[in-house]
Formats: structure tokens, sequence, C-alpha cells
């Protein structure tokens, strides 16, 4: 399937909730057009570089590079190729004032590049593309269960059998997802965001989860190296003692399960603070079980997120989610979608939303500890794990 194109019949109905959506929203909209390579896989089923023109009666997409690749990737029915921006114009002789594009990954040099052969001003429809992408269909929600099938079964079962006295961090990680990729995993991690890049993941030990990085996450690590604040340290090796964090995403068929473990290895007794780590690992659980059954549609996110802040242990109020404003995050074809388990996102849950929910509390001196596992919201709830428990294995005897 990893290799097998996105269905026909899957991209139409795709291109008409866009057009539903954006005479919906913009009633007087006549051209979007879309430059991302995750919007135009999402549309087309391809990421080539190149340009989707989308109209109330007509969609092509414009190719710059690989054209016959695009062909053989894609049943999208017109594709085109491009030597520069100019095609697009000549396929298109009345450009409208206004083009609609996604505002949060056009950059000024493409807009630039574009506003050469195409005089118009851009206008951002990224509510319209956010609020499509939330809602997954049933092709989705397969690739999305696929994925989260792998992600259980290595990340539950797999490894906390590589955990050994003098693995890096960064071997752990590697190991995770050599096994991720050995059953299928496509390798990678995409965000929306400018400052978060296509990471194998996250591997820490105690005082190194703690470090913060540019990333909106609870989850920190010191890195490869001030440049790359992902993966983990190579120098950074596994004593007794120490906590495990791992917040490894899987990705099957271009979508995300998102999933972190925590792990103590050696005796949890022998630790001065060893009750104390037991207690916000119990803590956690609870959590991430009190907002999965909240999870159901017509739940508002705002509500959920004030409703758990009560729940939340005095005790464990102030290193709760690592000072991050937020439960969880939708998720897909990024790691980072919307909606958010947080402030200000009102709009009621969906069936067929797929959330990524992360408690986590912050130890000072010990490291950060919590849980995370990818749900699907469904239409009688309550919410189904795709990536298995929260209340995994804790202690692991090296």
């Amino acid at each position: 399937m990893p290799h097998t194109p996105v269905p026909a019949e899957e991209l139409t109905a795709r291109l008409g909730r866009l057009r539903t959506a954006m005479s919906a929203r913009y009633p007087d909209w006549s051209m979007l057009l879309l430059d991302n390579k995750i919007d135009l896989y999402y549309f087309t089923g391809t990421m080539p570089e190149g340009a989707l023109v989308v109209t109330p009666s007509e969609a092509v997409l414009f190719v710059r590079r690989s054209y016959d690749c695009a062909r053989q990737e894609s049943p999208f029915p017109d594709i085109r190729p491009m030597g520069s921006f100019r095609a697009i114009r000549e396929a298109f002789a009345d450009v409208p004032e206004t083009v609609y594009v996604a505002a949060r990954t056009m950059t000024l040099q493409k807009l630039g590049l574009l506003q050469r052969h195409l005089p118009f001003a851009p206008k951002g429809a990224d509510d319209v593309l956010s609020s499509l992408r939330a809602v997954k269909s049933e092709y989705e929600l397969s690739c999305m269960r696929h994925a989260g099938r792998l992600h259980q079964t290595v990340i539950e079962e797999v490894a906390p059998a590589l955990l050994r006295h003098g693995v890096s961090e960064a071997r752990l990680c590697s190991e995770v997802c050599t096994f991720l990729l050995d059953r299928g995993a496509m390798g990678i991690s995409r965000y929306n965001q400018p400052a978060a890049e296509d990471v194998l993941g996250i591997a820490s030990f105690s005082e190194n989860s703690l470090r913060a990085s540019a990333l909106d996450s609870p989850s920190g690590g010191i890195g490869t190296c001030i440049a790359m604040k992902s993966i983990g340290s190579s120098e950074r090796c596994l004593r007794e003692g120490d906590t495990v964090l791992l917040d490894i995403p899987c990705g099957y068929a271009g979508y995300h399960t998102d999933k972190s473990i925590t792990f103590f290895f050696g005796e949890l007794a022998k630790h001065p603070q060893g009750s104390l780590i037991r207690a916000a690992r119990e803590q956690c659980v609870f959590l991430e079980n009190e907002i999965a059954s909240m999870l159901r549609p017509g739940a508002v996110p705002a509500e959920i997120y004030e409703k758990i802040l009560v729940c939340v242990d005095p005790a464990f109020r102030d290193g709760f989610m690592n000072a991050c404003k937020f439960l969880g995050h939708s998720i897909g074809l990024t790691m980072d979608e919307t909606p958010v388990l947080a402030k200000g996102f009102t709009a009621p849950l969906e069936a067929g939303m797929t959330l990524a929910v992360e408690p986590k509390i912050a130890l000072e001196g010990v490291g950060l500890i919590g849980c995370e596992n990818t749900y699907e919201i469904t239409a009688q709830g309550p919410a189904r794990s795709l990536t298995g428990a929260c209340d995994t294995t804790l202690e692991v005897i090296g």
C-alpha cells in the first residue's frame, strides 16, 4: 500500500469538499493556487515541484519537476508540464484580482515569481484548508490505523528490549526508527511550523528531557548538536536510574500517528524520588484517560482544556506540560494540525478527527514523565486509541 496511488475517487471527493467550503467561506472566490507539497499531495496524490490551480469549474496541476513522476503516481485527471509560472497565465487568461493561497506556507520568493506572470493580490485560505484536513476520510483513517498498529508494536514491545547500559540517546532513537522502517513506516515526520524540521523523533534521558526547544512541545532534548535539537545526543549514554523519554512519531503512506512513552531504567524503589516518579506517571495516565473520555463529537477543545487543568494534582501543576499551554493536537498529513486542545479552539469536535493526547509532567532534577497516544473520534464515542495503551511498562531492568 505505501506505493499504491491515492484512489481517484478520494481525490475527486476532496476537490468537491474544497469547492463547497470555499464557496461557503468566500462566496466571491474564483481561483485558489497552492504550491505547498502537503497541499499538493492532499488534493492530487503526488508531491512535485509545481502548483495546483483550482477554480469553481477547473483544477489543473502544473508540474515543473517531475512531470513523468507525477503522471505515474497520481490519477489526478489534469496534469500539465510547466517550464515557468507563465504556463498558468497561458492556461488561465482571466486571472482574478484576488487569488486565494495558503498564506502559512507561501513564501515571498514564490509569491514574487508568481506575480511576474500573474498580477494578483493574495488572500489566505488557510482556515478552509485546515478544516478540510481536520476530518479524515475512511481512506485516511485506514492509513492512520495502520501507522498506529506499527507504532504500538515497536514502542510498547520492541523499545524496552533496546534499553541497555551505555546505549546513547541517538543510537536508541535510530534503532527504534529502524524497526519502524523495517515494518513499513515512511521514515519521516512533517510539520506545519517553520521552526520544526523533518526528524526521526526524540530519545532523551533524565535531565535532557527537560531541555526546551523551538518546537512547541513539552518533550525536550539536547539533540545531536546545537543545530539539530532532535533525535538525541551521541554522547549522553544510558545509566541505571535514568528516566527514558521516547517521543517518536510513525508515518504510513503520508499519514502520521504520535506516541510518547516513559521508562525508568533500573529498579524504581532504589531511586530517591521513586515514589514521586511513579505518582507523576499515574497522574499522566489518569489525565490521558480523562481527556480521551471527553473526545466525542460536539465536545469543545477549549472546554476540555479547562476541565483537565482543574483535575491536575496541585503537586504537579508547576511542571505540568513543561510550560506548554495545550493538552494535545490534531494530527494527519502533518504532526501539528488543528484543532488543538487549548484555549481559543471553540469549534466542536467531529467524528473522523484524529488527535494526539500528551499529558506530561516535568520533575526538576529528574526528567519529563508522561504518555501520549493518537485517538480517532468516532460517531458514537468513546474515542479509539490508534497507538495502544497509556499505562505501559514503566520499569525496565537492565
